[in-house]
């Protein structure tokens, strides 16, 4: 499973910069018997090359946000940004869906999905009118961080209800960002108490296609919701893989 790296400045005295990976999403990966991989120099004219080699693409959370350039704003001067990345999963996005190679987006991966379908983001929710304050606590540990926060309301019917078994279901929350205008093709399935979208489905999409707003990968096995949600991911993948194969 291809897990696209995000790419920081660790070290002053380095100015090559560093790829990084949060080692959660490799370990939940690991956990539900796949294999990471990463591409740590790949480039968006590298994706025809590389897709066929991975049985999924798992967009994962990262610290930066999506640079306001890709939906028509500015950037905050206080925005952290990995415009490598985005170079690359603002194609990667549209290549797995068009290759019906399974696409899962958490967190900064739900919001790369909707602006690569051309969709906008909100850049700093907590700014606006209404919305909740959806970050994270950061001067308290990680366990409280990753803690349940609200509770979003799932669609009748959805897969997001089948893997809650209910219309409701307690997520953590960790962002600032968010989607403000839906990008083409997606359907909102889950939103926060505030309105805002928190999960969406690909309409028409070939092979898995989904993004949720929250961490699933976060202690996932003591979360049976978590816990589906990352299983029918997997199992998605495991069919492409068996397709892979006949061929």
């Amino acid at each position: 499973m291809w897990l696209p790296a995000c790419h920081r400045h660790l070290d002053l005295d380095d100015p090559g910069g560093y790829t990084v990976l949060a080692d959660r999403y490799a370990a939940a990966v690991t956990q539900l018997g796949l294999q990471p991989v990463l591409f740590p120099m790949a480039e968006a004219g590298d994706i025809p090359c590389l897709l066929p080699l991975v049985d999924g693409v798992l967009l994962t959370g990262s610290p930066s946000n999506v640079e306001a350039t890709h939906f028509g704003e500015t950037a905050l001067p206080t925005d952290l940004l990995d415009p490598r990345r985005d170079q690359l999963t603002m194609r990667l996005v549209r290549e797995a869906l068009d290759r019906a190679v399974p696409l899962f987006g958490v967190c900064r991966g739900l919001q790369e999905i909707n602006v690569a379908l051309g969709g906008s983001l909100y850049q700093s929710l907590h700014e606006h009118s209404g919305m909740m304050d959806h970050r994270e606590p950061r001067d308290e540990d990680l366990a409280v961080q990753f803690a349940e926060r609200h509770e979003v309301l799932l669609e009748p019917g959805s897969a997001f209800a089948h893997w809650a078994g209910g219309q409701r279901a307690l997520v953590n929350s960790l962002h600032g960002q968010g989607i403000r205008r839906l990008g083409e093709g997606l359907v909102a399935e889950a939103h926060a108490p505030d309105g805002l979208v928190e999960g969406v489905r690909v309409m028409g999409a070939p092979a898995f296609a989904y993004a949720v707003q929250w961490h699933p990968e976060w202690r996932h096995e003591q979360h049976p919701f978590y816990q589906r949600t990352l299983e029918a991911f997997a199992q998605a993948c495991r069919g492409h893989r068996k397709l892979r194969d006949a061929d």
